[in-house]
């Protein structure tokens, strides 16, 4: 799966070491949004030290994230984990979207209105009808 967005949080990393090998990790979540009417926002999290090296993610940045969902439960709730695999800086803002207007210009719409005579011209009425809406 991926999202194109705006990473807005860059969370602490956690780190530990592994009871099961005595291996050390580590591991760090960022919050990432998207530019749609309503945006939405993901946390993901990227495990590896290595691998939070490589992607270096900073906090600003347009990006798109590839990652995979997997849920695991614990003590009979269920959570889930968005781990990102991989992180893509090339991305091009979609029309209208994050695109300013040049200075001075104004919406097709406004300046329609703006130009409009108010109120509205009236049509000449038709000299057989007696004026009434029915």
């Amino acid at each position: 799966m991926e999202i194109t967005g705006k990473i807005i949080a860059v969370l602490p990393p956690q780190g530990g070491v592994s009871q099961r090998t005595g291996n050390a990790w580590k591991s760090q979540e960022y919050v990432i949004e998207t530019h749609e009417t309503y945006p939405k926002r993901c946390c993901f999290r990227i495990f590896g030290e290595d691998k939070i090296n490589q992607m270096n993610i900073q906090l600003g940045e347009e990006m798109t994230v590839s990652f995979d969902i997997n849920a695991r439960e614990y003590n009979g709730r269920w959570y889930n984990d968005v781990s990102a695999w991989a992180v893509n800086r090339n991305i091009q803002p979609a029309p209208g979207v994050g695109v300013a207007p040049a200075p001075g210009a104004a919406p097709a719409a406004a300046q329609t209105a703006a130009t409009a005579p108010f109120p509205p011209a009236q049509e000449p009425a038709d000299e057989n009808a007696e004026g009434l809406p029915f």
